[in-house]
């Protein structure tokens, strides 16, 4: 009876936690809804006073467009912006793809203060949608868990601040997956993102909301983060341009979260999102000024280099068709081979490269530099939460006790060589020390072939739902460039044909083993999808990454 008794008031404790787990999520679905509701008020309103505006011009025209008719006033902040709320909202953007999770209600105040201030800022009147974890006075910034639903941040994040400075008007925050340890875009709270152009494939993620929303033309330009591929995914599977700068050439600070999902010894950060290059550069020119170099002094005071964005001087580009981990999808394939061309009979010297040690490079320094503390961490923040469907795969790889994970690799191995990285670091300062070989040693080989630039492969097309979560490895595009902590950036160039699908019907990876067959079918059925490339530069050169990204969007549109 006794033993009866305690398995019932376990079983009771339980119910009554995930009860209240399941209150707190319906709590903040309440709260989006009313900001939702709100916004479109407001929008309505505008349209009511301001029966004139030309919506429709206004959401036509790039965002370099748009700063010059708001300078020179023949647009004002306000048309503007209710034209971009009014978007997101009458056609449905967030109804039908679930991007949108919170209204920054202090635009409205702040495009009051605009009006009054004498300098006209690099952004001055431009709407922007910013990732849910990036802090904005008076949001929450949810990480898509529980815990952190309720507080509520007292100041914006220095990006944030600086963006306002320079007259743009964040107006809304977007929806991530859970931890943003993933990247496709889900969690229990807000519910799953989709991809506005084909709504059975995902967004990508982290910021797989800013993918959808900007994508589907509820956005201009959107900030987001990047730790293994979080601004280049969302961007490759939605067909827009996103750039991952080198680490603290843009401030992170305050730190997103008021508390750390994971141990970090990878380098993370912010960065654009938009719908063409130039709207990125401009938002680096904004965004690298005095005033940031001044909120956030561990920031180095290098501004925008104009000239090198404008250079016309022919490169020499380092480009590799696969990275040797993961073979590339055969879009991606002749999504390099075609750009190549283009850039040679442009007049730009294309060299052969090849990432050296990558399954080194994946399986010891990123995902173990990614997890230093073996996911202990992470586990730990998801006590009091439920695990998202899409997360489970990877969590309960993590939860694992160190033990059987050192048994399964060794069965497994090589089917399965990501397990031995999933182990603690032991030593925190051996894994910064092989971080900083492996970069040196790649560096090296970069000067020995005298390369201004890398061309190579952005993941993609977009994914099936239900797949990002079993091909975290699948990353080895893009997160080489967090381990290295160089600029990379992706431009979309071309589009899924119907002999690429055909093609994949006879995809078998490098391996032929389950990890190669989930990858070809998570890139099943996406004829017509964008696929984009990946554009790499060195340390601090973002100026000259952003050149060569402009050069390829220009030689293939």
């Amino acid at each position: 009876a006794l033993l009866c008794s305690s398995a019932a008031a376990v079983v009771l404790l339980k119910w009554l936690g995930r009860r209240q787990i399941q209150q707190k999520m319906e709590e903040a679905r309440r709260t989006r809804d009313l900001a939702l509701e709100r916004m479109e008020k407001a929008a309505h309103r505008f349209r009511q006073e301001n029966p004139g505006t030309q919506t429709a011009h206004v959401l036509s025209l790039t965002m370099v467009e748009l700063v010059e008719k708001l300078k020179e006033g023949s647009l004002t902040p306000e048309s503007v912006l209710y034209s971009y709320m009014g978007k997101v909202k009458a056609l449905e953007v967030t109804r039908e793809v679930n991007c949108v999770i919170d209204f920054i209600h202090g635009c409205e105040d702040q495009l009051q203060k605009l009006k009054k201030q004498k300098e006209k800022g690099l952004l001055y009147g431009i709407p922007i949608s910013i990732k849910d974890h990036i802090n904005c006075k008076g949001h929450v910034s949810s990480g898509g868990m529980v815990k952190f639903l309720g507080q509520v941040k007292e100041e914006d994040s220095v990006i944030v601040q600086v963006l306002k400075s320079q007259g743009a008007i964040p107006f809304v925050k977007t929806n991530i997956p859970q931890t943003m340890i993933n990247y496709d875009c889900s969690n229990l709270i807000f519910g799953q993102t989709l991809n506005p152009l084909n709504h059975q494939k995902s967004p990508g993620g982290s910021s797989g909301g800013e993918g959808a929303l900007i994508a589907g033309g509820g956005s201009i330009l959107g900030i987001g983060s990047d730790v293994a591929g979080s601004i280049r995914l969302p961007s490759s599977f939605c067909g827009l341009c996103g750039l991952k700068p080198t680490g603290d050439r843009i401030s992170s600070s305050p730190s997103a979260c008021s508390d750390r999902t994971f141990v970090l010894a990878v380098t993370g950060m912010l960065g654009p999102m938009a719908r063409d290059v130039d709207s990125l550069a401009l938002c680096m020119k904004a965004l690298l000024c005095e005033e940031m170099f001044r909120l956030d002094p561990t920031v180095p005071p290098i501004p925008f280099d104009e000239e090198v964005y404008t250079s016309s001087k022919p490169l020499r580009i380092g480009y590799y068709e696969g990275d040797g981990y993961f073979q590339p999808l055969p879009s991606m394939k002749r999504a390099i081979q075609q750009t190549r061309k283009l850039l040679q009979d442009a007049g730009h010297t294309l060299v052969p490269f090849a990432p050296p040690k990558i399954d080194y490079m994946v399986d010891e320094l990123f995902t173990r530099g990614i997890f230093s503390d073996g996911a202990a961490h992470l586990v730990d923040c998801f006590k009091g939460d439920i695990v998202d469907p899409n997360l489970k795969s990877q969590f309960n790889t993590y939860r694992l006790p160190a033990l059987v994970k050192r048994i399964l690799a060794i069965i497994l191995k090589p089917i399965v060589s990501v397990w031995t990285s999933l182990l603690s670091a032991k030593n925190l300062w051996d894994q910064h020390g092989a971080v900083a070989d492996y970069r040196t040693e790649f560096i090296a080989k970069w000067r020995n072939l005298r390369l201004d630039v890398i061309l190579c492969p952005a993941l993609g097309p977009a994914f099936n739902h239900g797949y990002a979560g079993k091909l975290f490895a699948a990353t080895s595009y893009t997160n080489l460039y967090n381990v290295l902590n160089f600029p990379a950036g992706v431009v979309p160039v071309t589009m899924v044909t119907r002999a690429d699908e055909e093609e994949l019907k006879h995809y078998r990876g490098h391996y032929g083993d389950p990890w190669d067959k989930r990858l070809k079918e998570a890139a099943e059925g996406a004829v017509g999808l964008p696929v984009a490339v990946q554009c790499v530069a060195l340390p601090w050169q973002e100026e000259l990454c952003l050149r060569f990204m402009k050069e390829v969007e220009t030689l293939a549109h």
